[in-house]
């Protein structure tokens, strides 16, 4: 991962820039998470990975995992949105 942007390689093998919206550690289940977009992408979908000291993307399949992600990203929208109010 370089800076703010990190490349994924889609379906068809292709090289895509994303934006890195936050990195964020789970010492509960000890892994490393980091949460991006397609900043051409005008739906805003944001895309979550667990990541490897080496930069390598893993899938999260767990149901509890995802949870805990998007219970994550909702505090980080909530302090976003407060920080663009003051």
């Amino acid at each position: 991962m370089h800076e703010n942007k990190i490349i994924v390689i889609d379906d068809n093998d292709k090289e895509i820039e994303m934006e890195i919206l936050f990195t964020f550690e789970s010492e509960e289940l000890g892994r490393e998470y980091v949460l991006y977009l397609n900043p051409e992408d005008e739906s805003g979908e944001v895309f979550a990975s667990a990541y490897t000291q080496d930069g390598d993307l893993l899938e999260i399949s767990d149901e509890a995992e995802w949870k805990m992600i998007e219970e994550v990203f909702e505090a980080f929208v909530i302090k976003s949105e407060e920080e663009d109010e003051d």
